[in-house]
């Protein structure tokens, strides 16, 4: 850093501090209305708190005055399809498999195109920065040349990004596109880990669509494929539990292929039948699997045992009729939950919406079940967390000192029914409860017309 000067932002700060548990979120929640956040040369935060507080040789750095709205951590999205851009709202005549079938193979089979797959990129990572997300756990394309578009523009418009090729070697007619064989499946794994893994801003992670998509026989490579990276900090991602229809659904399916005793057990190299050890496992601190709806407790406490965490989308679970993951239970097993959009079964670019979404399907569980999530909670679920399920916490998702500087800049003016709500909404006496009510009313209320700026590293992102 030596003399070199920074800037200094001031708005009401909203952050989860420290690096707490979901359960004493509450207790780390960070407001400071009339806040500082100091950023060097660098990119790093140096200071973070309350104005009157600034040190006196940070006072002179340029401030960009953003009074009357807010500063939160950039949003993390820790599942979300980029060959689905254009997938939203895509009727399928039926549930998740149906929808596969019907709307999203064939929609995924365009990006062979690279002048289309171009295209897409540009106007995937358009709406990322409309959202304010600021880093991401991507699935990706099955083509190297659409996965190059998407590193690449990722890159030049400054986000962060996992993303791996979308693997598939098996599938019906509609996948004939998608599917490879074996070895060139994991050709094109190492050669897009080869090229993109370990950037300044960009990973790479080895990416079956799902069990569904490929046979014991492909478990095995990319057990050895995985065991051979892992050490290098790449990634694992799939799907897990989404579909618990009988007999035709995802989870029934699964276990039909494999004669496994549970879903998860074919990721963890027990995919042959009676869910005997066939291969590597590929859990782990930098797996992530999304959805997770329908979980054993054995699941669940194989997945806290081997640090993997779960991407919640409870805008997609709502979308595709898939159910909704149990959160008492789920938490309660020490698995770090992050939201995810999952677009495009999620159609919703917005993490704060999926936060929205989230704290409905989860006051509607039944009986006993049913949980008023705190907003601190869903903030965290909506930055910290999904940073730890990125192995990043040490890098981003809140607003402490020493970390980078990704943060979302909130103008409640942006988006009237913000602005009215915020100025006009009832407040409790105490500080802390109305400090509560402010959050929860701002999560909910975000549109992106409200989120006025984007910094990843102290650098503006724009589109």
């Amino acid at each position: 850093m030596g003399t070199e000067p920074g800037v200094v932002h001031r708005a009401h700060l909203f952050h989860i501090g420290g690096a707490p548990t979901i359960e004493s979120a509450c207790e780390h929640l960070v407001s400071v209305p009339d806040g500082a956040l100091a950023v060097d040369a660098g990119g790093r935060i140096v200071y973070s708190g309350p104005a009157a507080d600034l040190p006196e040789g940070q006072r002179e750095w340029t401030q960009h005055d953003h009074r009357g709205g807010f500063i939160l951590p950039g949003f993390v999205d820790t599942h979300i399809h980029f060959p689905q851009t254009y997938s939203t709202d895509a009727y399928g005549g039926g549930q998740l498999l149906e929808w596969l079938e019907n709307c999203i193979f064939p929609a995924e089979a365009r990006y062979r195109d690279p002048a289309f797959a171009h295209r897409a990129a540009i106007d995937f990572c358009r709406r990322r920065i409309a959202a304010g997300t600021t880093a991401a756990m991507v699935f990706g394309s099955a083509f190297p040349a659409a996965q190059d578009a998407l590193f690449t523009e990722t890159e030049r418009v400054g986000l962060r990004m996992v993303s791996g090729r979308g693997i598939q070697t098996v599938g019906s007619a509609a996948t004939a596109d998608l599917v490879t064989d074996i070895d060139t499946a994991i050709d094109r794994s190492v050669a897009e880990i080869d090229r993109w893994h370990g950037r300044e801003l960009v990973d790479v992670a080895v990416v079956p669509r799902f069990s569904l998509s490929v046979t014991p026989d492909t478990f095995v490579a990319l057990g050895e494929l995985y065991d051979a990276v892992r050490d290098r900090g790449v990634y694992f991602h799939s799907h897990l539990n989404e579909n618990a229809r009988p007999r035709t659904g995802e989870i029934d399916a699964t276990k039909a292929a494999y004669g496994t005793d549970s879903y998860l057990d074919t990721y963890d190299g027990r995919f042959l039948p009676g869910s005997a050890q066939g291969g590597a496992s590929l859990l782990g601190r930098r797996s992530i699997l999304a959805h997770a709806v329908h979980c054993t407790d054995t699941e669940l406490a194989r997945m806290a045992q081997t640090g993997t965490s779960i991407a919640h989308c409870p805008t997609s679970q709502l979308f595709l009729g898939s159910g909704t993951m149990p959160w008492r239970r789920t938490i309660a097993a020490g698995v770090t939950v992050a939201l995810g959009t999952d677009i495009g079964a999620g159609d919703e670019w917005l993490i704060p919406q999926v936060a929205s979404d989230c704290f409905g399907v989860h006051m509607s569980e039944p009986g006993d079940a049913g949980v008023s999530l705190h907003p601190a909670e869903l903030l965290f679920t909506a930055t910290l967390a999904g940073a730890r399920a990125l192995d990043r916490e040490a890098d981003f998702g809140n607003l402490d000192v020493g970390k980078d500087a990704d943060f979302v800049v909130i103008d409640p003016q942006g988006w009237e029914p913000l602005a009215a709500t915020l100025e006009f909404g009832i407040r409790a006496d105490d500080v802390e409860t109305a400090t509560a009510q402010t959050l929860f009313a701002l999560l909910m209320g975000i549109r992106e017309p409200a989120i006025a700026q984007v910094w990843v590293r102290g650098r503006r992102v724009v589109a």
